[in-house]
């Protein structure tokens, strides 16, 4: 299934690891989210749910879920925000791009290569492709397909993208 959470306006969350953590930290932050628009009035910015997901992560340091997140979003200005963290919410904000899962040492090397700046939305999609294909190539745990959120100022486009399957 789809791995790519709708959290809100322009913010997605990526879930990779043991399939059920996934969708247990799916829930909890999907509930969480909602409780912060309640609150707040307002949908969660990215900054925001990476902090609310780091605080859920460390919370259970001692007894973590086996799991990635990966955040991905535009905020109120509609510049673009990634954050990625560890199973125990140490976030990492680059700034560029973010990865996860058992393919993250490809893609490393993979989006080094192809990822510039002010790329259009169709550079950047043949860009995460290309990065991910070629990645789950490599790597027989990754599963066997992806898929794609583009996040622009005016809509999310979703596309799956299939993989080899022998």
């Amino acid at each position: 299934g789809i791995n790519a959470e709708y959290m809100g306006d322009k913010v997605y969350l990526g879930l990779v690891g043991l399939g059920t953590d996934t969708q247990t930290v799916a829930e909890k932050l999907k509930f969480r989210t909602n409780l912060y628009k309640l609150r707040e009035d307002h949908e969660i910015s990215p900054k925001a749910l990476a902090a609310l997901t780091s605080s859920m992560l460390y919370e259970r340091r001692f007894g973590p879920w086996f799991i990635e997140p990966l955040i991905a979003g535009l905020d109120e200005n509609n510049q673009p925000y990634v954050s990625a963290m560890d199973l125990i919410g140490a976030d990492c904000v680059p700034g560029t791009f973010v990865v996860g899962g058992t393919c993250s040492e490809s893609l490393y090397g993979l989006c080094e290569s192809l990822w510039r700046e002010d790329m259009s939305p169709d550079e950047l999609f043949e860009c995460i492709s290309q990065a991910l294909l070629s990645s789950l190539d490599r790597d027989c745990l990754s599963g066997w397909g992806a898929t794609v959120v583009l996040i622009t100022k005016d809509k999310a486009i979703t596309r799956e993208l299939k993989a080899r399957q022998d």
